[in-house]
């Protein structure tokens, strides 16, 4: 029986970040998704002889963002490295990045459990790179095809220490990243479309155990979810290996996610000879401190610091705040809609309830729903001030307001007659017409069957034609009753 118990997994994640830029990273092609096959390429991209790379601003101010960010130490003088490589898909036959100079340094991602205890994992280096192409394997039936078209996309390379230590804490680690570069607004976060990339680096070793493990690559994992998944598997799988009393190999492995499981790709040598050597067509970029404060004031309040606000200042539940700030559009809305109301759990529930709940029937996204936060506003505040019932808001106010933009919610409350009743003469009249309907109840009342009070208050309800402020007509009944 295999104690799987007394190992601990060691595992360090490189993340490919593809910035949304208009261009690619050292050439004016067009890097933008879904284009046709081979039609985003110039000879720069295609590595032609005598052409000249040159550098795209936009790159360093997303790094550096970034970098800010995830409080990282961003470098002065940052120079470029070839990574020579062949490989069919690589059409120069070395990528342009960076080496001994990347621009950030150091720096923490803070992840959350389950049960919301945070972990700080510290990162090594972030650097600027250019994308390969793209090989298809399963176009032709024959031959593998090949798609230049992201070929010199900008990418950013985050990389990890090795501190994590298990499946979920790198799902974690991956959903906090995501959202993050989302926030940010440098990149869609799209991991099916391989805007966002993840190779893991895993190895086992006994607990309490200094020494690292072989380590080997995981990669192609195209979710989140699948992050874990290969890991969790990759984990057992070097733990059987050892305790059967063989040795790991350092290999290179894909994850299958139909199968749940990991296969090798390639063995790999103990290191790699990429033959780095200085970009002799790049001049090394100089970044001040002055050019880092610009950067700095483009910094939007981040999902962490929202998170402890909506906790601590609003005093909303840790699960709310996780939901209010899993996306950016969310916590936009959120944030401007509690300009007009300080009511911050009902704005909450309302974001979180009917709002979502209308983006995903109509499988629209935050920026095209229709009600604005001031309209939402003025519905919040009809039910804080008893106009109308939470109930009747959601079902039959709410629905009314996403069909048109003309009519504010008390318009549409007057004109379907959905106003409360909540003057004490006119309630106190319909409990009386109630309790007279049913004369030998209150007896049984005050003999102890307290859930009577459900029956009385239906009568009043359906005296009230469904207008009768419940809490004020309750309060009023049970005076009633207990007289």
């Amino acid at each position: 029986m295999i104690n799987y118990d007394k190992y601990e997994a060691v595992i360090g994640l490189e993340i490919h970040i593809q910035l949304d830029t208009r261009s690619k990273a050292y050439s004016s092609d067009p890097a933008s998704y879904g284009a046709a096959p081979n039609t985003n390429v110039s000879p720069i991209t295609l590595g032609h002889p005598g052409t000249l790379p040159m550098i795209n601003k936009q790159v360093v101010e997303d790094a550096v963002l970034l970098g800010l960010a995830l409080h990282c130490d961003i470098r002065e003088v940052n120079g470029y490295a070839r990574k020579n490589y062949f490989y069919a898909d690589l059409p120069k036959g070395y990528q342009i990045t960076q080496d001994t100079t990347p621009i950030c340094n150091g720096g923490y991602l803070t992840i959350k459990d389950k049960s919301g205890t945070e972990k700080q994992v510290h990162l090594t280096r972030i650097h600027m790179e250019e994308d390969a192409g793209k090989s298809l394997h399963d176009v032709d039936p024959f031959s593998t095809l090949i798609d230049l078209n992201r070929a010199g996309v900008p990418l950013l390379e985050v990389v990890s220490e090795p501190e994590i230590r298990s499946g979920e804490e790198a799902f974690q680690y991956v959903t906090e990243m995501r959202k993050l570069v989302k926030y940010l607004g440098i990149c869609d976060g799209n991991m099916e479309e391989g805007s966002m990339r993840c190779d893991a680096n895993v190895s086992v070793r006994i607990k309490g155990e200094s020494k690292f493990g072989r380590r080997v690559e995981v990669k192609n994992m195209n979710s989140m979810r699948n992050v874990q998944r290969a890991i969790e598997f990759e984990t057992k799988r070097q733990i059987e290996e050892l305790e059967a009393g063989g040795v790991i190999s350092q290999d290179t492995r894909s994850f299958d996610a139909l199968a749940g499981t990991t296969f090798v790709m390639r063995s790999k040598e103990m290191a790699n000879d990429y033959r780095y050597f200085p970009e002799p067509d790049l001049p090394p970029i100089i970044i001040k401190e002055e050019y880092i404060n610009k950067v700095r004031e483009k910094l939007p309040e981040l999902p962490d610091a929202l998170f402890k606000k909506y906790v601590n200042d609003y005093k909303l539940s840790p699960y709310d705040a996780g939901v209010l700030t899993d996306t950016k559009e969310v916590s936009d809305y959120f944030n401007e809609l509690i300009k007009h109301t300080n009511n911050f759990k009902a704005a909450a529930n309302m974001v979180m309830g009917p709002v979502k709940s209308y983006l995903n029937e109509m499988a629209v996204e935050m920026l095209d729903f229709p009600v604005s936060t001031e309209r939402m506003s003025q519905l919040i505040s009809l039910i804080d001030e008893r106009k109308i019932s939470h109930s009747v808001g959601i079902q039959k106010v709410f629905p009314e307001m996403v069909k048109s933009a003309e009519k504010n919610p008390l318009m549409i409350a007057e004109a379907l007659n959905l106003i409360q009743e909540s003057d004490d003469e006119a309630l106190k009249d319909f409990i009386q017409q109630a309790l007279a309907k049913y004369p030998e109840k209150i007896a049984e009342y005050k003999a102890g069957k307290i859930g009577l009070t459900g029956l009385f208050m239906g009568e009043v309800m359906k005296l009230s034609k469904g207008k009768a402020d419940p809490k004020v007509a309750n309060k009023l009944l049970v005076e009633a009753l207990n007289k």
